[in-house]
Protein backbone atom coordinates (compact mmCIF):
# COMPACT_ATOMS: atom_id res chain seq x y z
CA UNK A 1 0.00 0.00 0.00
CA UNK A 2 1.38 3.03 -0.57
CA UNK A 3 1.54 6.20 1.90
CA UNK A 4 2.02 9.46 1.97
CA UNK A 5 4.04 11.04 5.22
CA UNK A 6 3.20 14.76 5.91
CA UNK A 7 3.62 16.95 8.75
CA UNK A 8 0.71 18.87 10.37
CA UNK A 9 -0.14 21.24 12.73
CA UNK A 10 -3.05 20.55 14.36
CA UNK A 11 -4.96 23.80 16.39
CA UNK A 12 -6.24 23.21 19.73
CA UNK A 13 -9.55 24.36 19.56
CA UNK A 14 -10.98 23.35 23.02
CA UNK A 15 -10.27 21.87 26.73
CA UNK A 16 -13.27 20.50 28.59
CA UNK A 17 -13.24 18.62 31.60
CA UNK A 18 -15.20 15.19 30.18
CA UNK A 19 -15.65 14.33 26.28
CA UNK A 20 -18.30 12.11 25.39
CA UNK A 21 -17.45 10.62 22.13
CA UNK A 22 -20.15 9.27 20.34
CA UNK A 23 -24.22 10.81 21.45
CA UNK A 24 -26.00 7.32 21.09
CA UNK A 25 -28.07 6.04 23.62
CA UNK A 26 -24.56 5.78 25.75
CA UNK A 27 -23.63 8.85 25.03
CA UNK A 28 -26.36 11.20 25.80
CA UNK A 29 -26.72 8.96 29.26
CA UNK A 30 -22.90 9.68 29.73
CA UNK A 31 -22.85 13.48 28.73
CA UNK A 32 -25.98 14.32 30.71
CA UNK A 33 -24.82 12.15 34.03
CA UNK A 34 -21.45 13.79 34.12
CA UNK A 35 -23.03 17.72 33.36
CA UNK A 36 -25.51 17.01 36.09
CA UNK A 37 -22.48 17.01 38.34
CA UNK A 38 -20.92 20.06 37.33
CA UNK A 39 -18.23 19.28 34.67
CA UNK A 40 -17.98 20.92 31.43
CA UNK A 41 -19.18 18.58 28.97
CA UNK A 42 -18.82 18.00 24.96
CA UNK A 43 -20.85 15.46 23.39
CA UNK A 44 -18.84 14.66 20.24
CA UNK A 45 -21.36 12.90 17.60
CA UNK A 46 -20.99 12.03 13.74
CA UNK A 47 -24.26 12.49 12.81
CA UNK A 48 -26.83 15.84 12.83
CA UNK A 49 -28.49 14.70 16.03
CA UNK A 50 -28.24 12.73 19.60
CA UNK A 51 -29.64 9.03 20.19
CA UNK A 52 -27.31 6.83 17.70
CA UNK A 53 -29.65 4.09 16.80
CA UNK A 54 -32.53 4.83 18.31
CA UNK A 55 -32.70 7.92 15.98
CA UNK A 56 -29.85 8.25 13.05
CA UNK A 57 -30.38 4.28 12.84
CA UNK A 58 -34.10 4.83 12.29
CA UNK A 59 -35.04 2.26 15.72
CA UNK A 60 -38.11 3.81 17.48
CA UNK A 61 -38.89 1.26 20.48
CA UNK A 62 -36.32 0.41 22.67
CA UNK A 63 -36.59 -2.51 25.58
CA UNK A 64 -36.47 -3.73 28.36
CA UNK A 65 -36.50 -1.66 31.50
CA UNK A 66 -38.09 -4.32 32.59
CA UNK A 67 -37.30 -8.05 34.45
CA UNK A 68 -37.22 -10.21 31.31
CA UNK A 69 -40.96 -11.29 30.63
CA UNK A 70 -42.52 -8.88 34.12
CA UNK A 71 -43.17 -5.52 34.55
CA UNK A 72 -40.97 -5.04 36.85
CA UNK A 73 -38.63 -2.25 36.20
CA UNK A 74 -35.21 -2.62 36.44
CA UNK A 75 -33.79 0.58 34.42
CA UNK A 76 -33.57 4.49 35.56
CA UNK A 77 -31.85 7.36 34.77
CA UNK A 78 -31.54 8.61 31.75
CA UNK A 79 -32.23 5.60 30.06
CA UNK A 80 -36.17 5.44 31.10
CA UNK A 81 -36.14 9.56 31.52
CA UNK A 82 -36.10 9.48 28.09
CA UNK A 83 -38.72 7.39 27.54
CA UNK A 84 -41.08 9.49 29.64
CA UNK A 85 -40.18 12.76 28.05
CA UNK A 86 -40.38 11.74 24.60
CA UNK A 87 -44.08 10.51 25.86
CA UNK A 88 -44.73 13.84 27.68
CA UNK A 89 -43.83 15.09 24.69
CA UNK A 90 -46.52 13.97 22.92
CA UNK A 91 -44.27 11.67 20.53
CA UNK A 92 -44.47 8.10 22.04
CA UNK A 93 -46.38 5.99 24.61
CA UNK A 94 -44.14 3.87 27.68
CA UNK A 95 -44.64 1.72 29.95
CA UNK A 96 -42.11 -0.18 32.64
CA UNK A 97 -40.95 -2.14 30.10
CA UNK A 98 -40.52 -0.58 26.83
CA UNK A 99 -41.30 2.69 24.79
CA UNK A 100 -42.36 3.45 21.43
CA UNK A 101 -42.06 6.95 19.62
CA UNK A 102 -41.46 8.99 16.65
CA UNK A 103 -37.55 9.26 15.78
CA UNK A 104 -37.95 12.96 14.80
CA UNK A 105 -39.95 13.58 18.63
CA UNK A 106 -36.77 12.12 19.94
CA UNK A 107 -34.19 14.07 18.41
CA UNK A 108 -35.94 17.12 19.61
CA UNK A 109 -36.71 15.94 23.04
CA UNK A 110 -32.70 15.00 23.44
CA UNK A 111 -31.57 18.37 22.56
CA UNK A 112 -33.85 20.04 25.39
CA UNK A 113 -32.47 17.70 27.47
CA UNK A 114 -28.90 18.13 26.84
CA UNK A 115 -29.65 22.33 26.76
CA UNK A 116 -31.30 21.75 30.21
CA UNK A 117 -28.36 19.95 31.95
CA UNK A 118 -25.55 22.32 30.23
CA UNK A 119 -23.95 19.39 28.02
CA UNK A 120 -22.44 21.20 25.06
CA UNK A 121 -22.76 19.17 21.82
CA UNK A 122 -20.44 19.01 18.81
CA UNK A 123 -22.29 18.01 15.00
CA UNK A 124 -20.86 16.32 11.87
CA UNK A 125 -17.49 15.50 13.60
CA UNK A 126 -15.71 12.18 13.47
CA UNK A 127 -13.36 10.95 16.00
CA UNK A 128 -9.88 10.42 13.99
CA UNK A 129 -7.18 9.97 16.55
CA UNK A 130 -6.48 9.65 20.41
CA UNK A 131 -3.60 11.58 21.91
CA UNK A 132 -1.70 9.69 24.46
CA UNK A 133 0.70 10.22 26.91
CA UNK A 134 2.38 7.64 28.40
CA UNK A 135 -0.70 5.54 29.97
CA UNK A 136 -3.07 8.87 30.03
CA UNK A 137 -5.39 9.58 27.40
CA UNK A 138 -5.40 13.38 27.42
CA UNK A 139 -7.64 14.28 24.21
CA UNK A 140 -9.10 13.26 20.54
CA UNK A 141 -8.62 14.74 17.29
CA UNK A 142 -11.15 15.18 15.22
CA UNK A 143 -11.82 16.13 11.26
CA UNK A 144 -14.99 18.20 10.72
CA UNK A 145 -15.73 21.02 8.03
CA UNK A 146 -12.88 22.90 9.85
CA UNK A 147 -10.26 20.68 9.54
CA UNK A 148 -8.68 18.64 11.77
CA UNK A 149 -8.59 19.67 15.19
CA UNK A 150 -7.57 18.32 18.92
CA UNK A 151 -9.88 18.48 21.85
CA UNK A 152 -8.36 18.20 24.99
CA UNK A 153 -10.06 16.54 27.96
CA UNK A 154 -9.67 15.38 31.46
CA UNK A 155 -11.56 12.19 30.89
CA UNK A 156 -12.60 10.66 28.20
CA UNK A 157 -15.92 8.23 27.63
CA UNK A 158 -16.01 6.36 24.17
CA UNK A 159 -19.66 5.59 23.35
CA UNK A 160 -18.95 5.06 19.67
CA UNK A 161 -20.18 1.70 19.99
CA UNK A 162 -17.16 0.31 17.51
CA UNK A 163 -14.57 1.59 20.56
CA UNK A 164 -13.10 3.77 17.99
CA UNK A 165 -11.20 6.09 20.38
CA UNK A 166 -10.02 3.28 23.37
CA UNK A 167 -8.55 1.04 19.91
CA UNK A 168 -6.55 4.30 18.81
CA UNK A 169 -5.45 4.54 22.01
CA UNK A 170 -3.99 1.26 22.18
CA UNK A 171 -6.32 -0.45 23.77
CA UNK A 172 -6.92 -4.03 23.29
CA UNK A 173 -9.62 -5.84 22.49
CA UNK A 174 -11.69 -8.28 20.77
CA UNK A 175 -13.37 -8.76 18.25
CA UNK A 176 -16.53 -11.46 17.40
CA UNK A 177 -17.66 -14.62 17.50
CA UNK A 178 -15.25 -17.40 18.74
CA UNK A 179 -13.36 -19.06 16.45
CA UNK A 180 -14.54 -17.39 13.13
CA UNK A 181 -14.58 -13.80 14.29
CA UNK A 182 -17.69 -12.97 12.80
CA UNK A 183 -20.04 -10.17 13.73
CA UNK A 184 -23.72 -10.30 14.06
CA UNK A 185 -25.12 -8.81 10.93
CA UNK A 186 -26.23 -5.36 10.44
CA UNK A 187 -29.38 -4.26 9.86
CA UNK A 188 -30.81 -0.89 8.18
CA UNK A 189 -34.30 0.14 9.59
CA UNK A 190 -37.12 1.57 7.31
CA UNK A 191 -40.18 3.17 8.09
CA UNK A 192 -43.37 2.30 6.28
CA UNK A 193 -46.81 4.08 5.70
CA UNK A 194 -50.13 3.31 4.73
CA UNK A 195 -50.66 0.69 6.64
CA UNK A 196 -53.82 -0.98 8.33
CA UNK A 197 -52.09 -1.89 11.78
CA UNK A 198 -55.06 -3.63 13.39
CA UNK A 199 -55.58 -5.75 10.18
CA UNK A 200 -52.22 -6.47 10.20
CA UNK A 201 -52.11 -7.29 13.96
CA UNK A 202 -55.20 -9.86 12.78
CA UNK A 203 -53.40 -11.74 10.21
CA UNK A 204 -50.07 -11.62 11.97
CA UNK A 205 -52.34 -13.52 15.55
CA UNK A 206 -49.50 -15.02 18.17
CA UNK A 207 -47.11 -15.60 15.16
CA UNK A 208 -44.85 -13.73 15.93
CA UNK A 209 -42.14 -14.27 13.37
CA UNK A 210 -44.32 -15.22 9.92
CA UNK A 211 -41.62 -17.66 9.31
CA UNK A 212 -44.03 -18.98 6.67
CA UNK A 213 -44.80 -16.27 5.06
CA UNK A 214 -41.72 -15.61 4.12
CA UNK A 215 -40.80 -18.90 2.68
CA UNK A 216 -43.64 -18.55 0.31
CA UNK A 217 -42.82 -15.38 -0.92
CA UNK A 218 -38.94 -16.73 -1.19
CA UNK A 219 -40.38 -20.31 -2.80
CA UNK A 220 -42.71 -18.04 -5.47
CA UNK A 221 -38.97 -16.30 -6.38
CA UNK A 222 -41.17 -12.89 -4.90
CA UNK A 223 -37.91 -12.43 -2.00
CA UNK A 224 -34.21 -13.40 -1.88
CA UNK A 225 -33.18 -15.48 1.00
CA UNK A 226 -31.63 -12.59 3.36
CA UNK A 227 -34.27 -13.35 6.27
CA UNK A 228 -36.76 -15.43 7.42
CA UNK A 229 -38.53 -13.78 10.12
CA UNK A 230 -39.71 -10.33 11.50
CA UNK A 231 -37.13 -8.88 14.30
CA UNK A 232 -39.79 -5.81 14.58
CA UNK A 233 -42.35 -4.53 13.57
CA UNK A 234 -42.57 -1.28 15.47
CA UNK A 235 -45.39 0.65 15.90
CA UNK A 236 -46.81 4.16 18.14
CA UNK A 237 -50.18 5.38 18.28
CA UNK A 238 -49.13 8.70 17.96
CA UNK A 239 -48.41 8.23 14.26
CA UNK A 240 -51.28 5.07 14.06
CA UNK A 241 -50.26 4.36 9.69
CA UNK A 242 -46.17 3.57 9.99
CA UNK A 243 -44.59 0.69 11.00
CA UNK A 244 -40.86 0.67 11.51
CA UNK A 245 -39.41 -2.07 10.22
CA UNK A 246 -36.49 -4.25 11.34
CA UNK A 247 -35.92 -7.08 8.98
CA UNK A 248 -33.01 -6.32 6.86
CA UNK A 249 -30.14 -8.56 7.45
CA UNK A 250 -26.30 -8.06 5.90
CA UNK A 251 -23.35 -10.77 7.15
CA UNK A 252 -20.14 -10.55 6.73
CA UNK A 253 -19.41 -6.48 7.52
CA UNK A 254 -17.08 -5.15 9.78
CA UNK A 255 -18.43 -1.92 10.39
CA UNK A 256 -15.52 -0.22 11.28
CA UNK A 257 -14.68 -0.11 7.71
CA UNK A 258 -15.95 2.43 5.97
CA UNK A 259 -15.69 0.10 2.60
CA UNK A 260 -18.29 -2.57 4.38
CA UNK A 261 -20.27 0.08 5.65
CA UNK A 262 -21.34 0.91 2.65
CA UNK A 263 -21.69 -2.14 0.79
CA UNK A 264 -23.90 -2.97 3.51
CA UNK A 265 -26.10 0.24 3.22
CA UNK A 266 -26.61 -0.23 -0.56
CA UNK A 267 -27.34 -3.92 0.11
CA UNK A 268 -30.02 -3.14 3.12
CA UNK A 269 -31.89 -0.67 1.16
CA UNK A 270 -32.52 -2.73 -1.37
CA UNK A 271 -33.70 -5.23 0.93
CA UNK A 272 -36.31 -2.98 2.15
CA UNK A 273 -37.87 -2.11 -0.79
CA UNK A 274 -37.29 -5.82 -1.73
CA UNK A 275 -39.35 -6.18 1.55
CA UNK A 276 -41.95 -3.75 0.70
CA UNK A 277 -42.98 -5.33 -2.41
CA UNK A 278 -43.45 -8.47 -0.61
CA UNK A 279 -45.45 -6.69 2.41
CA UNK A 280 -47.64 -5.44 -0.58
CA UNK A 281 -48.34 -9.05 -1.80
CA UNK A 282 -48.36 -11.06 1.31
CA UNK A 283 -49.32 -9.58 4.04
CA UNK A 284 -52.98 -8.10 4.70
CA UNK A 285 -52.80 -4.59 6.26
CA UNK A 286 -50.17 -4.03 3.81
CA UNK A 287 -51.54 -3.88 0.32
CA UNK A 288 -51.01 -0.03 0.37
CA UNK A 289 -48.07 0.48 2.57
CA UNK A 290 -45.16 2.62 1.03
CA UNK A 291 -41.41 3.71 2.00
CA UNK A 292 -41.25 6.42 4.08
CA UNK A 293 -37.97 6.87 5.12
CA UNK A 294 -34.73 5.21 5.76
CA UNK A 295 -32.08 6.13 8.53
CA UNK A 296 -28.24 7.96 8.48
CA UNK A 297 -26.94 4.58 9.04
CA UNK A 298 -26.85 1.00 9.20
CA UNK A 299 -27.59 -0.46 12.55
CA UNK A 300 -24.58 -2.36 13.90
CA UNK A 301 -24.77 -5.11 16.49
CA UNK A 302 -21.36 -6.12 16.93
CA UNK A 303 -17.22 -5.00 16.74
CA UNK A 304 -14.60 -4.43 19.38
CA UNK A 305 -14.92 -5.43 22.70
CA UNK A 306 -12.45 -3.43 25.06
CA UNK A 307 -10.56 -5.53 27.35
CA UNK A 308 -11.15 -4.29 30.64
CA UNK A 309 -10.19 -4.50 34.42
CA UNK A 310 -13.35 -7.40 34.25
CA UNK A 311 -14.72 -9.66 31.28
CA UNK A 312 -18.69 -10.15 31.80
CA UNK A 313 -18.97 -13.35 30.71
CA UNK A 314 -22.29 -15.36 29.57
CA UNK A 315 -21.84 -17.52 32.72
CA UNK A 316 -22.54 -14.32 34.77
CA UNK A 317 -25.30 -13.44 32.83
CA UNK A 318 -27.13 -16.65 33.11
CA UNK A 319 -26.55 -16.81 36.55
CA UNK A 320 -27.59 -13.48 37.50
CA UNK A 321 -24.17 -13.29 39.12
CA UNK A 322 -24.19 -10.51 41.88
CA UNK A 323 -21.23 -7.98 42.01
CA UNK A 324 -20.31 -5.53 44.72
CA UNK A 325 -19.74 -2.67 41.95
CA UNK A 326 -23.15 -3.03 40.44
CA UNK A 327 -24.06 0.06 38.57
CA UNK A 328 -27.33 -0.94 37.21
CA UNK A 329 -29.28 -4.36 35.79
CA UNK A 330 -29.59 -5.91 32.45
CA UNK A 331 -32.31 -7.97 31.38
CA UNK A 332 -32.27 -8.96 27.64
CA UNK A 333 -32.17 -12.45 26.50
CA UNK A 334 -29.09 -13.64 24.90
CA UNK A 335 -30.38 -11.80 21.60
CA UNK A 336 -27.63 -13.48 18.71
CA UNK A 337 -28.78 -12.90 15.38
CA UNK A 338 -27.21 -15.47 12.72
CA UNK A 339 -23.92 -14.36 12.06
CA UNK A 340 -23.08 -16.16 8.86
CA UNK A 341 -27.38 -16.69 7.40
CA UNK A 342 -30.78 -14.63 8.09
CA UNK A 343 -32.47 -15.24 11.31
CA UNK A 344 -31.53 -16.25 14.59
CA UNK A 345 -28.40 -17.72 15.45
CA UNK A 346 -27.86 -21.02 17.28
CA UNK A 347 -26.39 -19.06 20.15
CA UNK A 348 -29.75 -17.41 20.88
CA UNK A 349 -31.21 -18.03 24.22
CA UNK A 350 -34.00 -17.58 26.06
CA UNK A 351 -34.04 -17.03 29.78
CA UNK A 352 -36.54 -17.59 33.29
CA UNK A 353 -39.07 -15.37 33.77
CA UNK A 354 -37.80 -12.48 35.84
CA UNK A 355 -34.40 -12.79 34.46
CA UNK A 356 -31.97 -10.13 35.81
CA UNK A 357 -28.02 -9.49 36.37
CA UNK A 358 -26.30 -6.66 37.84
CA UNK A 359 -23.66 -5.20 35.90
CA UNK A 360 -20.27 -4.25 37.28
CA UNK A 361 -18.32 -0.90 37.03
CA UNK A 362 -15.24 -2.50 36.50
CA UNK A 363 -16.26 -3.87 32.44
CA UNK A 364 -15.98 0.06 31.60
CA UNK A 365 -12.69 0.74 32.34
CA UNK A 366 -9.67 -0.36 29.64
CA UNK A 367 -6.95 -2.29 31.50
CA UNK A 368 -4.21 -0.61 29.68
CA UNK A 369 -4.92 3.26 29.88
CA UNK A 370 -5.87 5.90 32.16
CA UNK A 371 -8.46 8.68 31.59
CA UNK A 372 -10.68 6.76 29.68
CA UNK A 373 -13.60 4.82 30.08
CA UNK A 374 -15.88 2.94 27.77
CA UNK A 375 -19.68 2.67 27.22
CA UNK A 376 -22.24 1.08 25.13
CA UNK A 377 -21.89 -2.44 23.07
CA UNK A 378 -17.98 -1.46 22.95
CA UNK A 379 -17.24 -2.76 26.57
CA UNK A 380 -15.45 -5.44 28.47
CA UNK A 381 -17.84 -8.64 27.59
CA UNK A 382 -17.86 -11.75 25.63
CA UNK A 383 -19.37 -12.03 22.93
CA UNK A 384 -22.32 -14.00 23.93
CA UNK A 385 -23.20 -11.76 27.03
CA UNK A 386 -22.86 -8.94 24.41
CA UNK A 387 -26.13 -10.62 22.92
CA UNK A 388 -28.03 -9.39 25.98
CA UNK A 389 -26.09 -6.50 27.10
CA UNK A 390 -25.89 -4.58 23.51
CA UNK A 391 -29.47 -3.28 23.68
CA UNK A 392 -30.06 0.76 24.00
CA UNK A 393 -31.43 0.51 27.81
CA UNK A 394 -28.10 -1.15 29.05
CA UNK A 395 -25.93 0.57 26.82
CA UNK A 396 -27.69 3.90 28.76
CA UNK A 397 -27.17 2.52 31.77
CA UNK A 398 -23.18 2.06 31.01
CA UNK A 399 -23.21 5.34 29.95
CA UNK A 400 -24.38 7.62 32.74
CA UNK A 401 -22.10 5.33 34.98
CA UNK A 402 -19.40 5.93 33.04
CA UNK A 403 -20.38 9.62 32.62
CA UNK A 404 -21.07 9.99 36.51
CA UNK A 405 -17.49 8.39 37.07
CA UNK A 406 -15.64 10.50 35.06
CA UNK A 407 -16.90 13.64 36.61
CA UNK A 408 -16.40 11.79 40.01
CA UNK A 409 -12.67 10.71 39.44
CA UNK A 410 -11.60 14.64 38.50
CA UNK A 411 -13.60 15.41 41.78
CA UNK A 412 -11.51 12.89 43.69
CA UNK A 413 -7.87 13.50 41.55
CA UNK A 414 -8.08 9.59 40.84
CA UNK A 415 -8.07 7.87 37.58
CA UNK A 416 -11.33 6.23 36.63
CA UNK A 417 -10.04 2.89 37.82
CA UNK A 418 -9.42 4.34 41.32
CA UNK A 419 -12.92 6.03 41.54
CA UNK A 420 -14.94 5.41 45.00
CA UNK A 421 -17.47 2.89 44.05
CA UNK A 422 -19.49 3.57 47.10
CA UNK A 423 -19.29 7.49 46.28
CA UNK A 424 -20.19 6.62 42.16
CA UNK A 425 -23.35 4.16 43.61
CA UNK A 426 -24.80 6.77 46.02
CA UNK A 427 -24.38 9.37 42.66
CA UNK A 428 -26.01 6.79 40.27
CA UNK A 429 -29.00 6.52 42.80
CA UNK A 430 -29.26 10.37 43.44
CA UNK A 431 -29.73 10.24 39.87
CA UNK A 432 -32.41 7.85 39.91
CA UNK A 433 -30.57 4.84 38.75
CA UNK A 434 -31.62 0.89 39.91
CA UNK A 435 -28.55 -0.83 41.15
CA UNK A 436 -29.85 -3.35 43.68
CA UNK A 437 -33.02 -5.35 45.01
CA UNK A 438 -33.89 -2.19 47.06
CA UNK A 439 -33.57 0.45 44.48
CA UNK A 440 -35.81 -2.16 42.08
CA UNK A 441 -38.22 -2.47 45.32
CA UNK A 442 -38.59 1.51 45.56
CA UNK A 443 -39.26 1.89 41.89
CA UNK A 444 -42.06 -1.05 41.79
CA UNK A 445 -43.69 -0.05 45.20
CA UNK A 446 -46.71 -2.23 44.28
CA UNK A 447 -44.44 -5.00 42.84
CA UNK A 448 -44.83 -8.69 44.91
CA UNK A 449 -41.78 -9.63 46.26
CA UNK A 450 -39.40 -11.35 44.26
CA UNK A 451 -39.10 -15.16 45.23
Amino acid sequence: MQTITQAESIPVVRSVDVLVAGGGPAGVAAGFAAARLGAETLIVEQFNCLGGVATAGGHGHICLYSEYGTPVRVVGGVPFEMAQRVTKAGYGVVNNSSTDFEVEGMKLVLEQMAEECGAKLLYHTFLSDAIREGRNLTGVIVQNKDGRQAILAKRVVDCTGDGDVAARAGCEFDVGEDGTGHCQPVTLMFTIGGVDYDKVKKFRGNDYKLQAVWKKAQDAGDMRPFQNQIMGWWWTPTRPDQVGINFTHVNFIDATKAGDLTKATVEARKQAYEAIQVYRKYVPGMENCYMVSTPNTVGIRETRRIRGLYTLTKADVLAERPFADSIGYGSFFIDIHNCSGPGMDRKEQRPRTGFRYQIPYRITVPKDVDNLLVAGRCVSVDHEALGSLRVMPQCGVLGQAAGAAAALSIRQGVPPSQVDVATLQRTLRDQDCILDDADIARANPKAPARA
